[in-house]
């Protein structure tokens, strides 16, 4: 294998906030060969990160502008690349690895690429995780707040929702991974939302259900009830999907349970509070937890805050109502980036770009 146009995506993609690191043996190359002929990753490092039109691309390539179109658009549609309008044309831009290039790939995940896919996992997402700010942060269901707390629209998975004028379900591609390496998890696949502020926007995509509004609220529902936790990305505006992850196969989450890193995700406003009058000792929220962050003590159930990343799972799991979420002291709730550009410079500052 000719490496040298993988290693300059591979470094292109490593310069971008999000991380693509290197390993020993080169398995992020492997990775990127199975994406990408080389011609094709020689001309995606050569992209810049905002979007472009073909003649800009070409004058600083050189080349034919209409073959050149040809191929960005073939790339875009494999989700190697982004498409996006700009000045009336249309443009084209690099995208990170994850998130980004990697999830693209849920409509074409086969056995091979889930298999360098772990391999890289394995040897590189501690380095990519441990950065500030974390990629995702968590959200709870509305219904788990108790009634009295303000709720912010950025911080509830509903109010998401609710902004949005198009919705969709597609496969997880982490619990599709997993399963083609032999470690299939007993959660629902076809639960990962995606979301648009333009109506109609998910009609004709091959890997992509359309939903009505209430069926999004549904899903939602129902990634709850199987004990899932709401993430989205990190920042206030600019969310247009909604992970519904487990530790046992959800690439972020498995940081924790798996790569040992605390702070994983960025917690929510919200901590869970016990009513200590009516928590009757049943231990289903202690099961629901997949932070650890809930105990026993003389029948009670009692609440780890640092633990507690304000899911919101384990009330979804209490059948006495004993638990419910209370924001947290000012002074304890992290500040959420604004936008996508402002948690993209937080990050680049972090790795010292």
């Amino acid at each position: 294998m000719d490496t040298n146009a993988y290693k300059q995506l591979a470094e292109r993609l490593n310069a971008l906030p999000n991380g693509f690191p290197p390993t020993d043996d080169g398995r992020e190359l492997k990775l990127l060969a199975k994406l990408y002929t080389p011609e094709e990753a020689g001309l995606a490092a050569q992209l810049q990160p905002s979007l472009e039109t073909v003649e800009e691309i070409a004058g600083r390539m050189g080349g034919d502008v209409e073959e050149l179109r040809k191929q960005l658009k073939g790339m875009s549609r494999r989700g190697l690349i982004e498409a996006g309008r700009k000045d009336r044309a249309l443009g084209f831009k690099l995208i990170p690895f994850v998130v980004g290039i990697y999830e693209m790939q849920v409509g074409t995940m086969d056995a091979e690429l889930a298999r360098l896919f772990e391999e890289y996992f394995q040897s590189a997402f501690s380095e990519m995780l441990s950065v500030k700010p974390q990629f995702h942060r968590v959200i709870p269901v509305y219904e788990t707040v108790r009634n009295s707390m303000e709720v912010r629209p950025f911080e509830s998975a509903a109010e998401i929702v609710n902004t949005m004028q198009s919705w969709g379900v597609l496969d997880c591609i982490c619990r599709k991974q997993k399963a083609l390496i032999g470690q299939a998890c007993e959660h629902p696949i076809d639960i990962c939302m995606i979301m648009d502020p333009r109506p109609f926007a998910f009609e004709k995509s091959p890997v992509i259900r359309a939903l009505t509004h209430d069926e999004a609220m549904g899903t939602l529902r129902r990634a709850a009830e199987a004990g899932l936790v709401h993430s989205v990305s990190n920042s206030a505006e600019g969310v247009y999907y909604v992970c519904n992850c487990c530790t046992c196969s959800c690439g972020i989450l498995r940081g924790m349970a798996e790569l040992g890193i605390a702070n994983v995700v960025a917690s929510s406003a919200f901590v869970n509070q016990v009513d200590e009058t009516i928590c009757n000792g049943c231990e289903d929220c202690i099961k629901s937890c997949q932070f650890n962050a809930l105990s026993m003590d003389d029948m009670i159930a009692k609440v780890e805050a640092v633990r507690c990343v304000g899911c919101g799972v384990c009330v979804i799991a209490c059948s006495t109502g004993a638990l419910g979420l209370v924001r947290r002291p000012e002074e304890e709730v992290k500040p959420v980036p604004q936008t996508y550009a402002e948690w993209g410079a937080l990050r680049a500052a972090e790795r010292g770009l």
